[in-house]
């Protein structure tokens, strides 16, 4: 054989076998979609509003969780008891599929502590400015526990039809008082509208007192507003603690899903990640 066909037959095993290599090394790389597949999932953050307030209060915050990637709902609260609230919210969970991070405002967090017992799907509690009652609590005597609410006298009464007959009654803060009671650090004209748009809570929901508590068993988180008038910041701090809630203080009023929904959406990240 010539030298040229010695260097020709070189030249075509050289190639052969970098040919080789390089679909070697392209059958053993994960494609994008495996690589896409391996990735736990987000969870989906359920968002609960409480009383005086509806789902729309969740708005900035809902902006920021789903520029992170996160699936959200935020569902209605009926405000009607604590029972048939968390009855319902049940049945919302039923449809979401994966795991959940379910959050709380307020009395919300009540409703999310009664709602999650049993519920393997949820990894994560997050408490915003909220109730976190224990078995025979009522958010009513929890928010009187401490000094420093200003609610009582800042509510009207409104009398509703019962389903089955007779009549209860419903609060609703005044709506020229709603501002500085409820949402203090929120522009006046937003303010204004969330007066108007506010949900009335029956008394009876915050009369009525916990059969279990959910954050006994499924980590919790807390986000402490210190403007509260509401709840009483220093309720919040003990509802938390005693919970062994990993806990922020923001100053904010109690609407600080509203006027702080960066930072409220900050401890729903924290709370989502460390499920994964």
């Amino acid at each position: 054989m010539t030298k040229v066909a010695v260097n020709r037959v070189r030249r075509q095993a050289a190639l052969a076998l970098g040919l080789a290599t390089a679909v070697g090394a392209l059958l053993a790389a994960p494609s994008p979609a495996h690589a896409e597949a391996a990735a736990p999932p987000k969870p989906t953050i359920v968002l609960v509003h409480g009383a005086f307030a509806d789902a729309s209060s969740w708005k900035g915050v809902i902006t920021k969780l789903k520029r992170d990637g996160y699936p959200v709902l935020a569902t209605a609260n009926p405000l009607r008891g604590l029972t048939g609230d968390a009855a319902y919210l049940t049945s919302v969970l039923k449809n979401v599929k994966g795991p959940v991070v379910l959050v709380g405002h307020s009395y919300g967090g009540a409703v999310i502590s009664k709602a999650a017992v049993g519920n393997s799907s949820v990894k994560a509690l997050v408490y915003v400015a909220a109730f976190l009652p224990d078995k025979g609590e009522s958010a009513l005597a929890l928010s009187n526990k401490y000094p420093g609410s200003t609610l009582g006298p800042n509510t009207q009464q409104w009398t509703y039809q019962l389903p089955g007959g007779g009549t209860a009654v419903e609060l609703t803060i005044k709506q020229d008082k709603f501002r500085e009671q409820f949402a203090a650090d929120v522009p006046a004209r937003k303010a204004a509208a969330m007066a108007a748009s506010q949900r009335p809570v029956a008394v009876a929901a915050l009369e009525e007192k916990a059969t279990d508590a959910a954050w006994k068993t499924i980590p919790a988180w807390s986000l402490i507003a210190t403007g509260d008038k509401n709840i009483p910041p220093a309720a919040q701090r003990w509802m938390s603690r005693r919970a062994h809630a990993s806990t922020v203080e923001v100053a904010a009023s109690h609407a600080v899903s509203v006027s702080q929904p960066g930072k409220t959406a900050e401890i729903i990240d924290k709370a989502a990640r460390a499920t994964r």
